[in-house]
């Protein structure tokens, strides 16, 4: 593709020209830098546009590691006997809200494995109790797949987000990363029910995972066309040691870095996350990921204990550091990508509350 083809093509998706299949398949798998240069900086220019240079945080707590699942990527895989196991009690997470309230956190991820020790009953309570605490905060579960009667008590009870990765939008490649008692079918009914529900719903996919294919991704980005979510979490696929994937290479800084600024332009509103997987693979991989179009950070509130039990990969960063440590080193990195850190909720732009 010549590179005057390449802005063309380019300037019809920051357009919102839907392109044909094989157009974005070449973007997609285009390695060109120059290709990447473009597309981050129209992408960069149509996030100042509908958000300025705001950066969002999510505080995230990572109450369990607990999980009925044995995804075959995952370092928390029910499979894995080599990792100890933990649950924070309600004292514990709410000592982590509080803090995070005082730095100037307004959204809190509750996120874990599916865990039986946290009922539906169990989790709402904890939900009521953070919303009394912080009345002017977002709360967002992330614990998997559940029924609708569970998301609707959820919804009830406070929590406004919901995260729920789709993983992959081809039912065959689903298949080689999951074992055969779930289901994708079943992953992507439950986006819609949140969507349905009323949820602001983040959906995603790790990138480089194996077998992924330029297709996969193409069929990934359709699938995120069709569902409309308000957030979407892409991050490099990373091996995790005591999993079947052990030794797969890890996913690519740069197709990552190519699919910010690919949705950026697609969809225009999204809430679009500098994930902590961005800088493991990288230094300043989530500095470079807000260049791309990015405009949300999730850094960890858990305690530190248990930051180093909830390994879903190798390496993870920012397993040691104290929480207020944390924040102001990511007031450092934001400001070096040319943005600041915003303390307000950071809603999706088309989500109406209840």
């Amino acid at each position: 593709m010549t590179d005057a083809a390449t802005r063309d093509i380019v300037s019809r998706l920051e357009r919102r020209r839907d392109l044909p299949d094989e157009e974005l398949l070449d973007l997609i798998a285009n390695p060109a830098p120059e290709l990447a240069e473009e597309l981050a900086e129209r992408a960069g220019a149509v996030r100042e546009r509908i958000y300025g240079n705001a950066v969002y945080l999510r505080g995230l707590i990572e109450f369990t590691n607990y999980c009925e699942n044995n995804c075959f990527y995952c370092g928390i895989r029910r499979g894995n006997q080599n990792i100890e196991r933990y649950r924070l009690t309600e004292e514990r997470i709410l000592s982590c809200t509080d803090r995070g309230y005082a730095l100037g956190f307004r959204t809190f991820v509750l996120q874990g494995g599916e865990d039986p020790g946290f009922p539906d009953e169990r989790l709402c309570e904890l939900v009521r109790t953070i919303r009394e605490r912080h009345s002017d905060c977002a709360v967002t579960l992330s614990v998997g797949e559940r029924e609708r009667e569970s998301y609707e008590a959820f919804y009830r009870a406070g929590a406004e987000r919901y995260l729920l990765r789709h993983e992959t939008a081809c039912p065959a490649h689903y298949r080689k990363l999951h074992p055969e008692s779930m289901s994708a079918e079943h992953r992507y009914n439950c986006l819609k029910i949140l969507k349905n529900i009323g949820f602001q719903v983040g959906a995603g996919m790790m990138i480089g995972s194996p077998y992924q294919t330029p297709e996969d991704i193409l069929k990934d980005l359709r699938f995120l066309q069709d569902l409309e979510p308000h957030m979407v979490g892409i991050g490099p696929f990373i091996p995790h040691k005591d999993t079947p994937f052990h030794d797969r290479p890890a996913g690519g800084l740069e197709l990552t870095l190519r699919l910010l600024s690919i949705l950026r332009l697609m969809m225009p509103k999204l809430l679009l996350p500098a994930t902590t997987a961005l800088g493991t693979i990288h230094p300043t991989g989530r500095e470079m990921g807000l260049r791309a179009g990015a405009n949300v950070i999730m850094p960890n509130l858990s305690p530190t204990d248990a930051r180093e039990k909830y390994m879903l990969y190798d390496n993870k960063i920012c397993t040691g550091e104290a929480a207020e440590k944390c924040f102001r080193c990511l007031e450092v990195r934001v400001k070096s990508a040319g943005c600041y850190i915003s303390v307000n909720r950071g809603d999706a732009p088309d989500w109406t509350a209840r």
